[in-house]
């Protein structure tokens, strides 16, 4: 939960598994540790809605994380349990920030590789519902997909941050090149068309999001 998406970040996060982990470990493995991975593992799903028995196939730039989860998950010593978030959103928050921000200038609002990439969200409250359920519930070694939504049209997120600025305009189109050389090669993940499964979640820890309409949502935030 702390990535802050710079080129180090990989070995930052191993050199503090390098700590964390033997400081945890115990012969009881009773210690209940929750790794975050990521929608951006699963790669673009299109239109298969992926679940937790998918093949990772993550974004070279998240590629590290893989070995990182199996270390938590295969561990003896812990209470090893993933999570992965689909896209963290609020009103005017998270993932949606960058369109808050464009609409608020008046600018047009880019959406990279086209309006109809979509994109799998969870509202954070709902996400930290997950984890509490994770925490108090899930079995050692096992791995939940937070998505509320399975996978919803970014360009209708766009336009919708464009009608509520009350200058309604087409988005800016621009490719996954270009938002790379911008943000990082870690923003290619901004184009990855995905739907993400989040029934596990609902069934084995009885997670039940409440945030299910992100237009709605942009629409009240005013």
């Amino acid at each position: 939960m702390a990535c802050d998406f710079s080129s180090d970040m990989g070995a930052i996060e191993r050199r503090l598994l390098d700590a964390l982990l033997p400081a945890l470990a115990t012969p009881s493995g009773r210690i209940r540790f929750i790794y975050t991975g990521g929608c951006w593992l699963f790669g673009p799903t299109g239109d298969v809605v992926a679940n937790e028995s998918a093949t990772l196939a993550p974004l070279p730039a998240f590629a590290w994380m893989l070995p990182h989860l199996e270390r938590v998950l295969i561990s003896r010593e812990l209470h090893g349990i993933v999570v992965h978030p689909a896209m963290v959103y609020e009103a005017a928050g998270g993932v949606f920030r960058r369109f808050a921000h464009e609409a608020c200038k008046g600018a047009a609002i880019r959406v990279v590789g086209g309006e109809s990439v979509r994109w799998p969200l969870v509202h954070s409250h709902d996400l930290a519902t997950l984890y509490a359920l994770a925490l108090d519930r899930a079995p050692a070694r096992s791995s939940f997909i937070g998505a509320a939504i399975e996978g919803h049209p970014v360009g209708r997120i766009a336009r919708a941050f464009a009608r509520r600025s009350g200058k309604p305009q087409d988005p800016v189109i621009v490719s996954a090149d270009a938002i790379a050389a911008e943000l990082g090669e870690w923003a290619r993940g901004y184009a990855l068309d995905q739907r993400l499964s989040g029934t596990k979640a609902r069934h084995d820890l009885g997670w039940q999001p409440r945030h299910l309409d992100p237009e709605a949502a942009i629409a009240a935030d005013t």
